[in-house]
């Protein structure tokens, strides 16, 4: 079987946990012939991977965003659009429920180029109709470069070329979801979503706090978002996330509840729970292993680590991994600066499972996640965590309703340093109670998220994507 797999801002470009989840997913997968199909923001990333990926993928076709800004501009007057093109058309101008067949006729058949269309009698009167029924108070020029910048990578991404694959299978909606609709449209073929996090509402977090966004446009925004969700939601034979909550809100959302399923993420269990417990060595030691990033929220875990400093001494805390906002990077080093605090460290990219003999237990602060990675990895450890209550977290401290191992650690809120300041003592001043969580989050991993238990799960799901594919061909 050949599958192309669609991905977004992360594998192989990036470190983190989407990109080690996929890299070693095809790992698995060794009788498989892999296409990626991945969107980057920048040109300038061309071929820059941040890992190799496995011999069975055996192509890579890249799409960068920025390369929507080079899209020539003509001024083609020419275009004669059916009745059902204009209002495929203004429904995707709209953010509302556009038929993305006639858009991908529209753009994959007829070759209609998107600079030529910008600049169109009738894309300037749909916008005016626009303007009118949905903006009469607003500057006819602010709607106009706002409709225009949420138009120009859409249709730059439904001109592109589609890689030849048995199964489309997208690891997000947004724009790698909009890919794999087109894929599965214009080529006939099954379409399977696996979402790491609900990507619509993780995108209408962000436009609600953007500055960039007019307050007058941020609805449309995220209208925007969510019509592209949507549009996988629809198309899909069937859609996967990580835990139940997030299957909820995919159902929510739109996605038909006949084709949710759940399939918790796995790990290596064997290589981490052989990692010895750290000895003793009069510190408490605490390891953060995150993407230094705002959604992981790291100043909150330095004011919080500098409070807990005033209560417990003996603690070093040592963050782990590598820089995806080097500006952020950059206001988190001169924090610590400030703060004085001698005893964190920015360790990098490191091998996490020799670093984790010295560590104590982990942390993760993050503003948004799934079913974050470097937590299953930590119990497997035998080390407990203090999470946010963000995505699975909460489940995976406290267990799922017929768990029967007990509480791996602590979960505040988001956000929070004086909650998260709390849990870091409480887990630092009570060795035994400690120990006795890591043993319940060794026990929760090598029961519910092994990699085994996960790639069995994902073979079976690809068989029953080609069946239920071929029933409703047939029917």
């Amino acid at each position: 079987m050949r599958i192309c797999l669609i991905l977004e801002g992360s594998y192989p470009y990036t470190h983190g946990g989407v990109s080690s989840w996929m890299h070693n997913y095809i790992q698995q997968m060794p009788d498989t012939e892999f296409v990626l199909w991945v969107i980057g923001a920048h040109h300038k990333d061309q071929g820059k991977f941040f890992v190799q990926p496995r011999e069975n993928v055996v192509e890579i076709h890249e799409v960068f965003l920025d390369d929507a800004l080079k899209v020539r501009i003509e001024q083609d007057r020419r275009y004669q659009f059916e009745q059902e093109e204009i209002a495929a058309l203004k429904a995707l101008m709209d953010c509302g429920h556009p038929d993305w067949r006639v858009l991908c006729a529209l753009y994959q058949t007829k070759q209609v180029k998107p600079g030529a269309f910008l600049m169109s009698e009738a894309f300037l009167d749909i916008l005016t109709e626009l303007c009118e029924e949905q903006y009469p108070y607003a500057a006819f020029s602010d709607t106009f470069h706002t409709i225009r910048s949420m138009l120009l990578p859409v249709l730059y991404l439904l001109s592109q070329p589609i890689p030849e694959a048995d199964m489309y299978h997208t690891i997000c909606t947004g724009y790698g979801g909009l890919l794999a609709t087109m894929a599965s449209i214009v080529k006939k073929k099954p379409l399977m979503l696996t979402e790491h996090g609900i990507y619509s509402r993780e995108r209408e977090e962000e436009i609600i706090r953007a500055s960039w966004v007019l307050p007058t446009f941020k609805r449309q925004w995220i209208r925007f978002f969510y019509m592209l969700s949507d549009a996988v939601y629809r198309q899909a034979t069937v859609i996967t996330s990580l835990f139940q909550r997030a299957k909820d809100s995919q159902i929510e959302l739109g996605a038909a509840p006949e084709k949710c399923h759940v399939i918790g993420n796995g790990i290596n269990y064997a290589r981490f729970s052989r990692i010895p417990m750290k000895k003793k060595n009069g510190t408490i030691d605490i390891a953060a292993v995150i993407r230094i990033a705002a959604i992981k929220d790291v100043k909150t875990l330095i004011y919080a680590y500098k409070e807990l400093t005033m209560r417990v001494p003996n603690t070093r805390l040592h963050i782990l991994g590598g820089v995806d906002d080097e500006e952020y990077a950059a206001e988190c080093h001169a924090l610590v600066h400030a703060l004085r605090l001698e005893t964190l460290r920015f360790v990098g990219q490191v091998d996490v499972v020799k670093y984790m003999e010295q560590i104590d237990f982990t942390v993760l602060t993050s503003i948004s996640e799934g079913q974050p990675l470097s937590v299953l990895e930590s119990f497997a450890a035998g080390r407990p965590a203090v999470t946010t209550d963000v995505g699975c977290c909460r489940e995976l401290i406290r267990g799922g309703v017929y768990d029967p191992y007990g509480s791996a650690g602590y979960c505040v809120p988001p956000m929070n340093r004086q909650a998260l300041a709390d849990a870091l003592e409480w887990m630092c001043r009570d060795d035994e109670k400690r120990l006795e969580m890591g043993r319940a989050g060794q026990q929760r991993a090598e029961h519910y998220f092994r990699q085994e238990s996960m790639m069995k799960k994902y073979r079976e799901m690809y068989e029953e994507v080609n069946e239920k594919w071929q029933e409703s061909v047939s029917n």
